[in-house]
């Protein structure tokens, strides 16, 4: 338990904290099997060596650190004290030697981040400092130290390095076209990291509770008087299983853009983890060591990778996904049940029934989609 305050493992002044301590703890532990196989994908993609090596060289560690001492407050005993004990307790709790530099930078949009090259650092918005209390927060910064552990900080950079070079060359077809695929696949994994993240908060803050809070907070600003966790989680389910296949590609479109899950997902995502036999293991003790990391096999990850998308996609309300466990089952009548997921539009109209019979399903409802901007929702 992380209840003392003496110098332990490095780490001086710990705060009394009534949490679990989880010595040696590898970051497999928490981390959601798709995002490994996107990881895994990601550093598969032709020509993403080479970007990455590039990048590595023009990107140096202390252009960044320069970048936030000169122009962010840096958090210590004597600048945002209260913040620098939650990053002592968090690099305590999941055995971080190393505590990572962390700053508070002006921006009123609610935000963190964990970049860097050689070493992390973490940056938090003044946006989200004010927003949150102080368990909320605690569950943040270990969001950001979970991404630290991972490793996630280099490929954030990088993420944030192309993303921005993409726009000062869109006027060359090619060139762009390049970039945002690997851009492309740098958001698809880091939308995967985002749900390992958090389940590393919840380790950290050790409060369910807090978790929905903080990010209810992210989606609806502070109005906790208004909002209600519950009623919060039943719009993941309604988001999941709401609608017919159009609805399930117009999510795919929504998502494309993102860096971040949405957070009724993260939120859902979440509450899984929290009630799944492997969280308590974890809780009780039972757990892998980083020193166990060097034996792990790349192929047991991609099965485990694989079981749990096979899973997944069984389990699914989304319509688009029961589908594709209809075709995968070899159900019957695939064609009449995409004519009627798609609202009829496959029926070709006339006689107002499809081919099997069934009446012509309900005009299409009104959608709108909002592509989401590289300031994304929440915690990175």
């Amino acid at each position: 338990m992380s209840d003392d305050g003496h110098e332990q493992n490095g780490h001086e002044n710990v705060p009394s904290r009534q949490r679990r301590r989880f010595e040696g703890i590898s970051s497999r532990v928490y981390e959601h099997p798709a995002d490994r196989s996107a990881l895994v994908a990601l550093r598969k993609l032709s020509g993403f060596d080479t970007v990455f090596k590039a990048l590595s060289g023009l990107l140096p560690e202390r252009s960044l650190r320069l970048l936030f001492l000169s122009d962010s407050v840096r958090v210590s005993d004597a600048q945002f004290a209260h913040l620098n004990d939650m990053l002592r307790d968090a690099c305590y709790i999941l055995d971080l030697e190393k505590v990572p530099p962390m700053y508070v930078t002006q921006d009123p949009q609610p935000n963190a981040m964990c970049i860097g090259l050689d070493e992390p650092i973490i940056v938090v918005t003044t946006g989200l400092v004010e927003l949150l209390d102080e368990e909320e927060m605690r569950a943040v910064v270990g969001h950001e130290v979970g991404h630290a552990l991972s490793g996630h900080a280099v490929y954030r950079t990088i993420l944030l390095f192309l993303t921005n070079l993409a726009l000062r060359v869109a006027w060359i077809p090619l060139g762009n076209l390049a970039i945002m695929a690997i851009v492309t696949a740098l958001r698809e994994w880091f939308r995967k990291s985002e749900l390992s993240a958090d389940r590393a908060g919840l380790l950290v803050g050790q409060d369910l509770q807090a978790s929905m809070r903080g990010l209810m907070k992210l989606a609806g600003g502070n109005h906790l008087h208004e909002m209600n966790v519950d009623a919060f989680l039943a719009q993941a389910e309604e988001y999941e299983a709401g609608g017919d296949l159009r609805d399930s590609v117009l999510k795919i479109l929504n998502t494309l853009p993102r860096t971040h899950p949405f957070t009724t997902v993260r939120a859902g995502e979440l509450k899984k983890w929290a009630e799944s036999r492997d969280y308590q293991r974890i809780m009780d003790g039972h757990y892998s060591r980083r020193s166990e990391d060097k034996d792990t096999s790349v192929s047991d990850s991609f099965r485990q990778s694989a079981s749990s998308y096979a899973s997944d996609v069984k389990n699914s309300k989304d319509p688009l996904m029961k589908l594709v466990s209809d075709i995968a089952g070899g159900a019957g009548d695939l064609g009449g049940r995409v004519r009627r997921g798609f609202g009829g539009f496959a029926s070709g109209g006339g006689s107002g029934k499809d081919t099997s019979g069934s009446p012509k399903d309900a005009p299409p409802r009104d959608t709108d989609t909002h592509p989401d901007d590289e300031n994304p929702d929440g915690n990175g």
